[in-house]
């Protein structure tokens, strides 16, 4: 399960958009908060995903829902993201943009709120773990989705700190070539989860 939570949050959690956005929204803050602003992102994401994944059955359970339902919605969210993605739409409105470079500026926490949420550990990838979670009930399986997830954070906050550097280095040509592929990749993952949940909703005969 380690190896599949990490394929399955990688291009959800779109840490080369994270980045491009982080580097933009972090230019007022000094080193040493950007530093600090990476490493509370990771753990913010780890907390939300790990939270969601290991809640996921009794979540379900409690809200009547189905694994196919959960499918089908997270489907068409993470499709609408890749969608976007390929047409160089922002993660973000200007609205929410200006708030956080806003907040930035002010040296509040940006950490949280958009970057953990709703820039990465967003609905789409929130969905995914749930659905880990319900269909993996074993304690080994569980384990090993919270290792993926905690691995998945590591690596957002390996990158988000080096953020600035890596943005100069690809530059607006190579961030927009990687951001279509990542979108690409994740439509394709959003279309497998709807036939996923059509396919359980409503089997061949």
């Amino acid at each position: 399960m380690f190896i599949t939570t990490l394929a399955a949050l990688f291009p959800i959690t779109n840490p080369i958009g994270a980045v491009a956005v982080y580097a933009s929204m972090s230019t007022p803050l000094s080193e040493s908060q950007r530093k600090k602003q990476a490493v509370m992102t990771a753990i913010y994401v780890c907390a939300i995903l790990a939270v969601f994944a290991v809640a996921g059955p009794v979540l379900l359970k409690g809200l009547g829902l189905t694994i196919p339902a959960l499918q089908l919605a997270g489907g068409l969210v993470v499709a609408h993201a890749g969608y976007k993605m390929l047409n160089t739409a922002p993660k973000l409105s200007d609205a929410e943009h200006d708030h956080a470079s806003q907040r930035a500026t002010a040296g509040l926490d940006i950490a949280f709120s958009p970057m953990a949420l709703p820039m990465i550990a967003g609905p789409g990838a929130i969905g995914v773990v749930i659905a880990l979670g319900a269909k993996h009930t074993g304690m080994e399986s569980t384990l090993g989705i919270v290792a993926g997830i905690v691995a998945m954070a590591a690596l957002i906050g390996v990158l988000l700190r080096f953020a600035t550097p890596l943005v100069d280095k690809m530059g607006p040509t190579g961030l927009g070539a990687l951001s279509r592929i990542m979108g690409f990749l994740i439509l394709a993952i959003g279309v497998q989860l709807m036939i996923a949940g059509a396919t359980s909703t409503w089997p061949a005969h």
